[in-house]
């Protein structure tokens, strides 16, 4: 509704926009439209006219944040955007609430800056400053739920999890893994990696009975794990990691199954119905079949101290078991997707709410609000997938892209574009692969950074266009077409890094297909200087107003990890060596005052601690001091504007650096 100069917006009894119309000269045309396409509404609210500004606050639910929500109308790539704490980039042009699924944007061509202003426990609030001569504000709500078909997509049900840093054994030890890989690998992850910020072991297949069936068979562990699965849970968790443990939803045991028919879908002959990878198909639909064959082997694991949980084989049981047999629960006047969903629901009240649940393996929007996390795509790892599915990162679940096996030449990539996305990130390796040098690209990865998506569209959405496939798929045997794939164009990512104390951005790059970037693909402001630092090989690329110009790739590394700074008249810090996030993880404050530059960081005892710090060309000469607390200055030199520190703390994890300037 309009009032004089004022534009207010209300939905759910709630104020969500509120501001204020100008134009140069007299008022211009105001003209508004509602469309429906099903159940997704779009309104439209067209402001025109001479020298037009609309300047206002948008309020919204504490999970909200700044995004853009439509495509590019311009020929401009696409890079791959997410945000750790709330973006500000000048590429946004919405904002997207969680807690309500609704979505307020500001249509291609008008000028538009959104910011954040203010945050409480209740609501987050964003300063709008759009202009132009036309202005259409435009709102969606059920926007996940409704505009993108997500039936399940009911946010203000569930939270997303913070993310998993963790290992599994798959394909490290594939069905072959013993107790004593397990011991030795939590013995090993706990001296090179937990310092980092590892904190789960999960074990794959390799340890249950065989035939896989019945509960006993989970429980009740193999030869190959004398101590059992209560044991092998206690010893990963003394050595401060979080037991994981691999399930999945097939049954193989033909003459349980045929003496039990009533746990299972019954074929056209009214015998247990049988699909490749499911085995016999245990019926959803029977609480009997759930309190039988289900319940029993999670709440036993969650009672023995599992947090952890890798439920596979879904799309199995979904293609190969209910759609390939829907005559069954058609007879029944069953809904098989609600028989589907049981299942999973099954699993998640015995596991509890506060215990992590992975949903295995291809997209399964039928499990939204159910699992914590998806595999989207096929066994081994899949850098696409942050593309064709980055809108679902963090918002509808946690992508995951399969394991991360840190080889010569995908090590540096798969942990890089895990860590930036805020995905799930899982390695896979044996034991010993981390006593070498090749645990480096882990090591600076690891914890990730909660994100949230810079776009709520899919970047590539090659995949996610087909998710309505899933009710129609008979086959799970490789990837379908609404999984995701291994041919994704995009190799641009971007992450932004707010803080408190200063916002910067981080550019991950993983191919050499473009040689140059605009400042302003990169939200960032074209008419200022940014400082440029490369993290994996250290190096300081330069000072750059306007464009960024893009070296080789290092082929040690297979990618590249560009730090963007803007400059300041004053040394300022540029990076550090703990994280790819280049002091977002573990920079508490920072702070330049009297020639004075101090920070608080949390480090990893016993590990190098480098600050580089970008000096301007008067600063390049002056003396300075290096005053720690709670560390030990091991090694200080320049090169050229860079002032390099290299410090170590033998014990403490909090160290108060201050650089004083003569």
């Amino acid at each position: 509704m309009r009032d004089g100069q004022t534009l207010r917006i209300e939905y759910d009894d709630a104020v969500i926009f509120e501001g204020t119309v100008r134009w140069e000269g007299r008022p211009g045309s105001e003209n508004q439209v509602t469309s429906r396409h099903g159940e997704a509404v779009d309104q439209a609210y067209k402001l025109s006219g001479r020298g037009l500004r609309l300047t206002g606050t948008i309020a919204a639910g504490t999970q909200s944040f700044p995004c853009e929500v439509d495509r590019k109308q311009r020929g401009v790539a696409d890079i791959v955007r997410h945000s750790s704490g709330l973006s500000h980039s000048l590429l946004n042009r919405a904002v997207y609430d969680r807690e309500h699924d609704w979505v307020l944007s500001v249509d291609y061509f008008a000028s538009v800056a959104i910011k954040p202003a203010s945050r409480t426990d209740s609501r987050t609030t964003y300063s709008l400053e759009a202009s132009g001569d036309e202005i259409t504000i435009r709102f969606r709500p059920r926007y996940y739920q409704k505009h993108r078909g997500l039936k399940y997509y009911e946010p203000w049900t569930y939270s997303i999890r913070e993310p998993v840093a963790g290992w599994c054994s798959w394909f490290a030890y594939w069905n072959r893994v013993t107790q004593q890989d397990i011991r030795t690998t939590a013995d090993v992850l706990a001296e090179r990696l937990v310092p980092y910020g590892l904190t789960y072991l999960q074990i794959d297949d390799g340890y249950q009975q065989e035939p896989i069936s019945v509960p006993a068979h989970w429980l009740h562990a193999n030869d190959k794990f004398p101590d059992g699965m209560d044991g092998l849970a206690r010893y990963i968790a003394s050595k401060g990691l979080k037991p994981g443990i691999w399930t999945n939803v097939a049954f193989q045991d033909r003459d349980w199954a045929f003496a039990h028919p009533e746990y299972f879908v019954l074929n056209d002959k009214g015998e247990p119905a049988y699909g490749n990878w499911v085995g016999y198909v245990m019926d959803g639909s029977n609480p009997k079949t759930l309190d039988a064959l289900i319940r029993p082997v999670y709440r036993g694991f969650a009672d023995t101290g599992w947090v952890y949980f890798k439920l596979d084989a879904l799309r199995h049981l979904r293609y190969e078991g209910y759609n390939s047999f829907s005559d069954f629960f058609a007879k029944k006047n069953v809904d098989r997707v609600e028989a589907f969903r049981d299942v999973v629901k099954a699993v998640r009240k015995e596991i509890g709410p506060d215990n992590y649940l992975m949903g295995c393996w291809g997209v399964r929007p039928e499990l939204i609000g159910l699992i914590d996390a998806c595999r989207v795509g096929d066994d081994g790892f899949r850098l696409d997938c942050m593309a064709q599915f980055n809108s679902f990162n963090n918002v509808v679940w946690q992508i995951d892209p399969d394991h991360i096996e840190l080889t010569p030449e995908q090590g540096y990539r798969s942990c890089l574009c895990t860590s930036m996305t805020g995905s799930l990130y899982m390695l896979t390796d044996k034991a010993e692969k981390y006593r070498t040098e090749i645990i480096e690209p882990a090591r600076r990865t690891i914890p990730v950074l909660f994100t949230r998506p810079g776009q709520i569209y899919d970047v590539d959405p090659t995949r996610s266009m087909f998710l309505d496939r899933v009710d129609t798929e008979m086959s799970g045997s490789g990837p379908r077409v609404c999984d995701a794939s291994n041919n994704a164009p995009y190799d641009l990512y971007l992450l932004e890094i707010n803080r408190p104390y200063e916002n910067w951005v981080l550019l991950g790059r993983f191919d050499e297909r473009k040689p140059a970037l605009q400042m302003s693909e990169m939200g960032l402001d074209g008419n200022k200087e940014y400082l440029v630092f490369e993290f994996w090989t250290k190096s300081f690329a330069g000072q750059f107003k306007g464009q960024l110009p893009l070296p080789k790739i290092d082929p040690k590394y297979g990618c590249q990890l560009f730090c963007l700074r803007e400059k300041q008249d004053h040394p300022q810090l540029l990076a550090t060596n703990r994280h790819i996030s280049c002091g977002g993880l573990e920079l508490d404050s920072l702070a330049w005052q009297d020639r004075t530059l101090t920070g608080t960081s949390q480090v990893v005892p016993n590990d190098t601690y480098t600050l580089y710090i970008h000096e301007p060309a008067e600063f390049t000469h002056t003396g300075y001091d290096v005053i720690l607390a709670n560390g030990d200055v091991v090694a200080s030199h320049r090169n050229g504007p860079i002032l390099q520190v290299d410090i170590q703390c033998r014990e403490a994890k909090t160290l108060n650096w201050t650089i004083r300037y003569k």
